[in-house]
């Protein structure tokens, strides 16, 4: 396909896919824009907000414009944290806006060689299938405990890489060994009584890369009445899929998840990461044209839950809990807060802790840079805004950085590094540090 006839496909699906009412939506006041994390780390340039991308939609699709370099720089720049739309006056849905645009621009352009390749490999023989994340994180678990990583440091082999690359390597985690993986329970009685049965959705990272979060979201639910379930044939929750435009593997995903969780008779489905849980709980708009799903998705939507709801909800907070004394900060997955809208939930957890002082950090609310595998795939934007963020770190004078979602807790980590902070500042899944709290007291 030439490049005149692949962007004539594009502007044709804009002008018949993309939701004119929603692009209709936007007024342009402008509230969106201090808001938006590529806006202001970009000097301002409108094509790099969320009303600019708006904007440049309805051009597209109105034939006013050409879905140029330029058009497709814009909307791969955004981080997709949507940080615009709680404050958006109209409550115009940017995220489904940018996620269809993105579909339409992938399902019509010719990659090269080597990116179908990649994309094939992760989207479609990695992330869906739970046993090879499982065998891949093995790998990465041999490679930590054998000493290879030193070796690899030492001889300099990390320079190869880029130097945010090279640095989150330092900072994974301990992987689980393969064994622990695998042979993953599926029920867990409360230790109280009895107040809610619930199904627990373990991810695709969470369940290998971070298995020790995810035991540790098992024993704060059993500790407060939770009868846990832990459904068979969940996989991915799809929101890699979602965000790189590859729209039909995931609602195939989601339809897998969506059965998965009906053989389970639960009063809720506990997410413990902001961006799972927030695609999760997109699946009504994913699976909105589909007769036979959507009523299915609107249950299934209906019952999610974020792990620091369902806590405050059960009284957790009002149990004994300590830590030696220390300065605590927040920072919030963007689409735990903009998404599933839950943001006090983790404070009050928070400044429940004897023992820690609670220090809100200046911007808490926007985006680190992480963005799923935004830090991989714009390294340069996504350091810019972190070292922004350290910086109001440092403000607190915080010695633990707490998150509720993976690529924010790697993405601290990495900031923590970057700043020389390591052995004195400390950043911690909130799961974890709860449960560190109630094992201290």
């Amino acid at each position: 396909m030439t490049l005149a006839r692949e962007r004539e496909a594009i502007q044709h699906d804009f002008q018949t896919k993309m939701n004119e009412d929603e692009l209709l939506n936007c007024m342009r006041c402008g509230f969106c824009l201090p808001a938006c994390p590529t806006y202001i780390e970009s000097g301002m340039q409108e094509k790099y907000s969320p009303r600019g991308r708006i904007a440049l939609m309805k051009a597209v699709k109105d034939g006013l414009i050409e879905p140029d370099e330029e058009v497709e720089r814009s909307l791969d720049l955004c981080l997709g944290c949507r940080a615009c739309e709680p404050v958006c006056p109209s409550g115009v849905k940017y995220g489904e806006l940018l996620e269809d645009a993105r579909d339409i621009i992938n399902q019509n352009k010719k990659h090269s060689l080597p990116v179908r390749m990649l994309r094939k490999g992760v989207l479609d023989g990695l992330f869906p299938h739970q046993n090879r994340m499982i065998n891949v994180s093995s790998l990465l678990g041999m490679y930590q405990r054998s000493g290879l990583s030193k070796v690899a440091r030492k001889i300099g082999f990390m320079e190869l890489f880029p130097e945010s690359m090279a640095t989150m390597e330092k900072v994974l985690p301990p992987v689980p060994k393969r064994k622990e993986m695998k042979h993953r329970l599926r029920h867990f009685e409360p230790e109280v009584v009895k107040k809610a049965t619930v199904a627990f959705f373990t991810g695709c990272l969470m369940d290998t890369m971070f298995l020790e979060t995810n035991n540790a979201t098992i024993s704060l639910l059993q500790k407060v009445g939770c009868e846990v379930v832990v459904p068979e044939g969940q996989i991915c929750c799809g929101a890699l899929h979602g965000h790189s435009g590859e729209k039909e593997r995931a609602k195939q995903m989601a339809k897998q998840n969506i059965e998965a969780f009906e053989q389970v008779q639960a009063d809720y489905i506990i997410t413990n990461a902001g961006g799972c849980g927030a695609f999760l709980i997109g699946y009504d708009h994913l699976l909105k044209d589909e007769p036979e799903w959507a009523d299915r998705a609107k249950y299934f939507v209906s019952k999610l839950k974020d792990i620091s709801a369902i806590l405050v909800d059960l009284q957790f907070h009002h149990q004994h809990l300590r830590l030696p004394d220390q300065i605590v900060t927040y920072q919030d997955s963007c689409h735990l807060r903009n998404v599933m809208r839950t943001y006090d939930e983790p404070r009050k957890l928070l400044k429940a802790i004897g023992g820690v002082t609670f220090k809100e950090m200046e911007g808490a609310d926007r985006c680190c840079g992480s963005a799923g595998i935004y830090n991989i795939v714009e390294p340069d934007m996504s350091m810019q805004i972190l070292d922004h963020k350290m910086e109001h770190v440092k403000e607190t004078k915080a010695t633990t950085i707490v998150t509720a979602n993976p690529g924010c807790l790697l993405q601290m980590k990495l900031g923590i590094e970057r700043e020389g902070l390591t052995g004195r500042v400390r950043a911690v899944h909130i799961v974890d540090l709860l449960l560190e709290a109630l094992n201290e007291s």
